[in-house]
């Protein structure tokens, strides 16, 4: 799998049809792969004070 960068709208929409599930492992994305969410801000990290309020997420598989 290779790494995926997608808007906020776009990570909803996934969660929205179910493409990735919150499990009690973690994100499960296709039901194949479990991943990684991270947020892509475009300010310095010092600055951020909610993290879940990025423009742009990356996914990113989990190696096991």
């Amino acid at each position: 799998m290779e790494d995926i960068i997608l808007s906020k709208d776009n990570l909803i929409k996934l969660f929205e049809i179910e493409e990735i599930k919150d499990t009690d492992d973690g994100w499960l994305y296709m039901d194949t792969y479990l991943v990684n969410i991270i947020a892509i801000h475009d300010k310095d990290p010092k600055y951020v004070y909610n993290i879940t309020n990025a423009e742009y997420y990356k996914i990113t598989k989990i190696e096991i």
